[in-house]
């Protein structure tokens, strides 16, 4: 098997990751209007393709969006034959998103779009008013496409194994982050809400039952790498001093989450073995400290 793709510092590339986020938001900004609502806001996200990522077929309009990251373009395709697209490079989100626009018309479709990020700290500038320059680094981003790719194959076995309710593995873009979430089949109580630009009723019904949820997320600024987080809503008591595997994972006090870095996991001797440890050790805390009825939630695979 390949090795994981190495990340440049989030530092190093933070100005084209900051470009890509709201990209990626216009895109499921579209996908969100186009499609019926499903519990959890499962209807928004994006998946990750084996060119980048995608909005998979919309039925409303019968078209695909996908941010091609290996040959640099954006593509959007139609049912009725029609495709349209532009290249990726240094660009505003202004033109990003008149471009994108353009594009749904000459495929004869139409989206009615709130145009302003959400989940993203400070000014909040619409993508129609967001002029300003911004850098592509198309080497960092199919990095990160390939660290997507990678967490997505060993999340998934990870979900299969669980026969309760539980998400896809998906792409949220208003955190930018590839998450799967198990459901304990309990109400959880109300959520505080809080995110920037983020109706409350949005996140109450995100977290309207008992959830423990894990993914990859590219990093910050404080933190300096991409991290793997795994958390309960509700936590439970002993959640935090919970026995976690692989050595390297932790509990961040400021995020309220267990954390793994991404290099953690990478330059391990079995990357997918590290990923899967964390993936199940954080579940099973979150699981066993609440109380979850894992008898009735969790199947063994058959064999391969």
């Amino acid at each position: 098997m390949p090795a994981w793709p190495a990340l440049p510092r989030f530092d190093d590339w933070q100005p084209t990751h900051d470009a890509v986020h709201r990209w990626t938001q216009a895109i499921g900004k579209i996908r969100l209007d186009k499609m019926p609502w499903v519990n959890h806001a499962w209807h928004s996200p994006l998946y990750v393709s084996a060119r980048g990522l995608t909005t998979g077929l919309v039925p409303d309009g019968g078209f695909e969006i996908e941010l091609d990251v290996v040959a640099e373009r954006l593509h959007v395709r139609a049912a009725s034959g029609l495709d349209a697209g532009f290249a990726l490079g240094p660009m505003s989100v202004a033109d990003f998103y008149g471009r994108l626009l353009d594009a749904l018309a000459a495929v004869g479709v139409e989206a009615h779009v709130w145009a302003e990020p959400v989940e993203i700290p400070g000014d909040i500038v619409a993508f129609p008013d967001d002029t300003e320059p911004r850098p592509y680094d198309a080497v960092a981003v199919r990095a990160y496409w390939g660290a997507l790719r990678d967490a997505h194959r060993v999340m998934t076995a990870f979900r299969a194994r669980f026969v309760g309710k539980a998400s896809p593995v998906h792409f949220f873009w208003g955190a930018f982050d590839l998450a799967a979430t198990r459901f304990s089949g309990r109400p959880a109580p109300p959520h505080p809400g809080g995110a920037p630009n983020l109706a409350d009723w949005v996140m109450r019904e995100a977290y309207s039952h008992e959830v423990s949820s894990a993914g990859l997320w590219p990093g910050g600024s404080d933190l300096g790498e991409a991290q793997f987080y795994a958390y309960a809503y509700p936590e439970p008591d002993g959640f935090r001093t919970a026995a976690i595997t692989p050595e390297a994972a932790h509990f961040h006090e400021g995020y309220g989450e267990f954390l793994l870095s991404y290099d953690a996991v990478r330059t391990a001797d079995d990357p997918d073995a590290a990923l899967t440890a964390f993936l199940e050790t954080t579940y099973a805390a979150a699981a066993d400290l609440g109380a979850w009825d894992r008898d009735a939630l969790e199947a063994d695979l058959p064999p391969r």
